[in-house]
This record gives structure tokens, C-alpha cells and sequence, in this order.
């Protein structure tokens, strides 16, 4: 069968599948059981916290899209790190990036302070990282989050990946920064890929959820037993809608990295910016990594400002169309401040060893008229 391209299996993801009426948007089946045709044989559907149909176009167009074999969609991004952390085995060495996400960073943290497994949190970006501490920890997961949030570190996944199958290790990689659209972790040698499907694969801020993806049906088969056991598994009405979300998803990048790009020029140049992270920029120390291994830098950029506290507070106040939030990836720009938001589980020690001060300033590029955003932007430098 044909291999179609990125748009086209979004597009055509379930299209023309109802076979009882013909709908070509495939229908929403809400029911929470399945009627058995014969007495102790399994079917397909039998109850839905195991498996639907709605949720099923998901997450074939989402193994579609990244080129594995199967997956899971579940009930939020956090679930779907939960699950990762469930098909490990007791005492498990577990390698984190030291800037990975808060939640992230508090779900692995509390595990280990339980003492069900081991969490190292390191800077993956330093080359050392694959050269010696790799072997010498001999982890059971390594867990990738590139670009990171909210520094937009990028690291080499093809890289971590053959270090890892040196010590039987798992790599796991969180994509949800860039999608499948423009990033796909599995063609670089991961195992699983992660996303949390409430930011860009939806793509309309109203709904939470998460998937995993994966090449290997072993480990297909562990995640669809525990996504079950643990009753974690999406809703068909939350699946509906992000499977709505996904088909616009490549259009909607396009636009997102167009933003973007012109915000972070804006305050390249600005005198009132200390710092501007974006991928995209050939300064960044990373930008030759994720040249190679993403095709487009995405719509997520992170500055930090000439000025304390009090001036990260005039500029969200001063611009007038960003609100203030905690999410990305939706149509809406957002800005946060991940000091205080994102990171702000992390001790201030942990913060500043991380790298994301109090000056630090985190914008997800909405598909707004790209005039109308930078002249909010301004507004906000002009308050500082």
C-alpha cells in the first residue's frame, strides 16, 4: 500500500470508514459497552475502556504519522508518561533531561523518592552525556524531551538512541513541542514517542489528552495492557475532537513557525532582551542538531529580559491580544512565565542548575495576523 504524505493521512485519517450509512466523517461512538454476537468469543469492541472506535482513527493516524505499529491514546499527557513508567520493572534506572518538563520532572521525582524505580536528571546536550554517562549508569529508559521546555534545548536523538540499544536500554521521546508534522522520533532509532495531544495534534485548546507510539509490538502489547489495567485509556468524545484537530495539523505548524520566527526576530534585535531561545536561530547551541533532525523549528520561542520580576509583569500585562496561561500549542498565543508556572514545582536551586530564571518569558505562537502579534509584543517591550 502506498506510503501517503503527512497532510494526506491527516486529511483522510477515517474518512469514508462507516460502512452501515456511508458518513464520510467517521461517526462518535459514545457507548461505554459493545454488544456480543456469540457467547465466550472475543471481538474487536466489548468495552470501551479497553478499546472504541473513535479512539482507534486516532491513534491509527497518529501510527500513521510517526511510522510505528500501533499505540495507545490516553486520557492526558501525564497519563501517558504514567503509562511509560508502568511497563518498567521494579527499580528501574530511569535517565531524565535536567530542564524536562515540570511534570514530568515531579511524576519521576516522586517515583523515585517512593522507591518503585531510579531517576537521574542530566543535561543530555552535553557530550559527555552519550560519550560516558550513558554506560556508566546503565539505564532501563532513557526519556528524550526535544526541543525542551522551556529552553528549547534540542538533543540527538539517533545519537542517545544507539548508545541506549548498547545497554538494552528504552528511549523514550516526548515530541509534543514540535509533532509529528515536523519531528519523528521513531525513524531516529526511539522506541516509544509521546505527546500530549492537548496542544498542537488538537490544536483548539478544549480538550486534554495523550498518546504514545511505538515500532516494537512487544512493547505495543505492554502499553495497551497497562492503559487498561490502569483505566487510563481517552474518551471517544475527547478522541473525536482531537482526531478533528489533527486533520489541520501540517497548515496549522506552517503558521505557528511563521509567528514564531517573526516574534523571535523582533526581539533578537530588541535592546531590551538579554536572551532569545528558539531553535531556529542559528546562535542557539543547538540549532545544528535540530537542523538535521526536525524539518521546521516550531511555533515555541523563550526570552529572557533585561529587567527583574516586576518587568516580566509589565510586559504579559502591557500586550494586549496574549493572555496569560499555562498550555501551548493551541490557535490562541499564549505567554507564560515558567518560573512561576510551568517549572514552579522545581526549587529555586534546581531552577537556576536548569537554567530558567525569573526573567524568563515563554511564548507559544498562535495563528494570529503575524502584524497584529508583534505589535502586541511591542506593547509589552514598551511597558518593561
Amino acid at each position: 500500500m502506498k506510503k501517503f504524505k503527512k497532510e494526506t493521512i491527516a486529511a483522510k485519517a477515517g474518512i469514508g470508514s462507516d460502512i452501515h450509512h456511508g458518513s464520510i466523517v467517521p461517526p462518535l461512538y459514545l457507548s461505554s459497552n459493545f454488544k456480543y454476537e456469540e457467547l465466550g468469543k472475543e471481538q474487536e469492541y466489548e468495552y470501551t475502556r479497553e478499546t472504541n472506535p473513535s479512539r482507534d482513527h486516532l491513534i491509527n493516524a497518529l501510527t500513521d504519522l510517526e511510522d510505528g505499529v500501533g499505540g495507545e491514546i490516553l486520557s492526558s499527557g501525564m497519563a501517558a508518561i504514567t503509562l511509560v513508567a508502568n511497563i518498567l520493572n521494579i527499580n528501574s534506572k530511569v535517565i531524565l533531561p535536567h530542564d524536562c518538563y515540570g511534570g514530568t520532572h515531579r511524576l519521576f521525582l516522586s517515583l523515585s523518592e517512593k522507591g518503585i524505580l531510579d531517576a537521574y536528571f542530566i543535561n543530555q546536550g552535553e557530550e559527555s552525556f552519550c560519550e560516558k554517562t550513558i554506560s556508566e549508569i546503565n539505564p532501563d529508559l532513557i526519556w528524550v524531551e526535544t526541543p525542551s521546555n522551556p529552553l528549547l534545548q534540542s538533543v540527538d536523538i539517533k545519537k542517545i538512541s544507539k548508545e541506549a540499544k548498547a545497554c538494552d536500554a528504552l528511549v523514550a521521546v516526548d515530541n509534543t513541542f514540535l509533532s509529528p508534522s515536523l519531528q519523528n522520533p521513531l525513524k531516529l532509532g526511539a522506541d516509544i514517542v509521546m505527546h500530549s495531544t492537548t496542544k498542537y495534534i488538537n490544536g483548539h485548546s478544549d480538550v486534554i489528552g495523550g498518546a504514545l507510539i511505538t515500532n516494537d509490538h512487544e512493547i505495543l502489547s505492554k502499553l495497551k495492557f497497562w492503559a487498561n489495567a490502569l483505566g487510563i485509556t481517552g474518551s471517544p468524545f475527547d478522541s473525536y475532537l482531537t482526531l478533528r484537530g489533527l486533520r489541520t495539523l501540517s497548515i496549522r505548524m506552517e503558521k505557528h513557525e511563521k509567528n514564531a520566527a517573526a516574534i523571535v526576530e523582533l526581539l533578537s534585535a530588541h535592546p531590551k532582551i538579554d536572551k532569545v531561545y528558539y531553535p531556529g536561530l542559528p546562535s542557539h547551541p543547538s540549532h545544528a542538531i535540530a537542523k538535521k533532525q526536525q524539518s521546521g523549528f516550531g511555533g515555541m520561542l523563550s526570552f529572557e529580559i533585561l529587567d527583574d520580576l516586576a518587568g516580566v509583569e509589565n510586559f504579559i500585562e502591557g500586550m494586549n491580544i496574549i493572555p496569560l496561561a499555562a498550555s501551548l500549542g493551541g490557535f490562541e498565543s499564549l505567554v507564560s512565565h515558567p518560573y512561576t508556572m510551568t517549572h514552579g514545582n522545581l526549587t529555586p536551586n534546581q531552577k537556576k542548575e536548569v537554567g530558567i530564571s525569573e526573567r524568563l518569558i515563554r511564548i507559544s505562537a498562535g495563528l494570529e495576523n503575524t502584524q497584529d502579534l508583534l505589535e502586541a509584543v511591542n506593547l509589552g517591550l514598551k511597558k518593561i
